[in-house]
């Protein structure tokens, strides 16, 4: 059930993965009045385990590290609330956002807003297989398990300059390395497929005609030519969709995925609006993620009134209009 309309927050945090909980601890030892709300989409729960995020040296699944830093947010602040923002609107005050859960609807307003998103996986279109990504089947993010497939067998999804790209940087890891297009014709020059032949990336144009799987991940991919290529693991390089609706609709800037342009302290073309994490036009990376909710957090406590002061506290820039 959710909270029925109550005092004008500080600040309303929409997404509880590692950027809005980041952003949580921060303004909740800030001794601010916010709300997080979940809808329960977070990229990082995908993650079977992660070896680059600092601190955790035997690596660490997403699901854990997610529920450590929910444990730490609730320490300084309120649960968050299982729903989806349906709309957010600009009033006099701040701000006004529409949550919806499975049973209710509400309304909730604050003074600002830090928008934590993110963004959704585009899958492929493999034969009688659906969620690949998220089902853990097919990596997505070569930057952050790429070094546990050292001279392993690699398979890499996806037809246009972006896969390409995705190819040579696994190529750093394998001499090994697969580029399949499902069926699509490859958008590249031919310049571009010599240095991929230089490389020893194979390019197979064929379309899947059936997927082989073995327990959590797919072993092989059979063609419509008859061929068939086994592999250790998998990668999608379909790219994204950016969650940047909310605040595309109120007219905030955008690149040309659809990523939220941010200054230096997150904020977004919005006065009052902050973003932070995959949703804005940066390195999709946790450790990233988190450093942009914390100096947002730092920013919005300062651009807010103090408590009993009536001013904004003194720091970098000026309070938003």
């Amino acid at each position: 059930m959710l909270p029925s309309e109550s005092e004008l927050l500080d600040c309303l945090v929409i997404g509880a993965g590692p950027a809005g909980l980041t952003a949580a601890i921060y303004l909740g030892r800030s001794r601010r009045r916010f709300a997080v709300v979940d809808g329960g989409a977070s990229r990082a729960a995908w993650i079977p385990k992660s070896h680059n995020h600092p601190g955790f040296p035997d690596g660490i699944g997403g699901p854990e590290l997610l529920a450590r830093m929910r444990l730490q947010a609730e320490r300084y602040g309120p649960r968050p609330l299982p729903a989806t923002v349906t709309e957010l609107e600009r009033t006099g005050e701040g701000f006004r956002a529409t949550l919806e859960d499975s049973s209710s609807t509400a309304s909730i307003a604050s003074r600002t807003v830090l928008l934590a998103t993110g963004v959704v996986d585009i899958e492929p279109d493999l034969p009688s297989l659906e969620r690949a990504v998220e089902r853990g089947l097919i990596r997505h993010c070569p930057i952050c398990d790429a070094y546990e497939e050292i001279d392993r067998r690699i398979g890499v999804i996806g037809w246009d300059k972006s896969a390409m790209r995705e190819a040579f940087f696994l190529r750093t890891y394998s001499t090994d390395v697969t580029l399949m297009t499902l069926g699509r014709p490859m958008a590249l020059t031919p310049e571009e497929r010599t240095l991929l032949a230089h490389a020893g990336i194979k390019v197979v144009e064929e379309p899947v005609g059936a997927v082989v799987t073995e327990g959590d991940r797919i072993t092989a991919l059979s063609f419509a030519d008859g061929g068939e290529h086994r592999f250790d693991t998998l990668y999608s390089a379909l790219g994204t969709r950016v969650r940047s609706q909310l605040a595309a609709e109120m007219g905030a800037e955008t690149d040309e995925e659809g990523a939220l342009r941010t200054d230096a302290h997150q904020r977004t073309s919005i006065p009052g609006l902050w973003a932070a994490g995959d949703v804005v036009c940066a390195l999709n990376q946790i450790s990233v993620a988190m450093g942009q909710a914390t100096i947002a957090a730092i920013d919005i406590h300062r651009q807010l009134p103090a408590e009993g002061l009536g001013r904004p506290l003194e720091g970098c820039g000026s309070p938003p209009p």
